[in-house]
């Protein structure tokens, strides 16, 4: 079976940091964009970070400068390193895939996890 699995959520003060990792698990053939959203309550769920296969990136205005998105190919894995965090950081993140399986293209969603900034 075909999933993402994410790790490294939890708390942090404001100005700290934390990495976000994601790994692709099951029969893949291959991996096109990656990405990062996050859902805050009472809120809708937003793009913060996108990677393509050849490593091309795009952020959300609000992270850029802080958040570096990574990925590596042959492990099939994605990270996110958030530094100077604040409080309105704080969501849960759910990492995306859009891949190609015995399924065919398809988009998966991780599990998320979450990131409170607070003192």
């Amino acid at each position: 079976q075909v999933q993402l699995v994410e790790s490294g959520g939890g708390l942090v003060q404001p100005g700290g940091s934390l990495r976000l990792s994601c790994a692709a698990t099951g029969v893949i053939f291959s991996i096109d964009v990656m990405a990062w959203y996050r859902q805050a309550p009472g809120k809708q769920r937003e793009l913060v970070a996108a990677i393509t296969g050849v490593g091309s990136t795009n952020y959300t205005d609000s992270v850029k400068g802080r958040f570096t998105i990574s990925r590596d190919n042959a492990k099939r894995t994605m990270n996110l390193q958030m530094n100077s965090l604040k409080p309105e950081d704080t969501a849960v993140y759910y990492c995306n895939a859009d891949l190609y399986s015995f399924r065919g293209r398809t988009s998966i969603w991780g599990q998320g996890t979450q990131v409170t900034v607070s003192s």
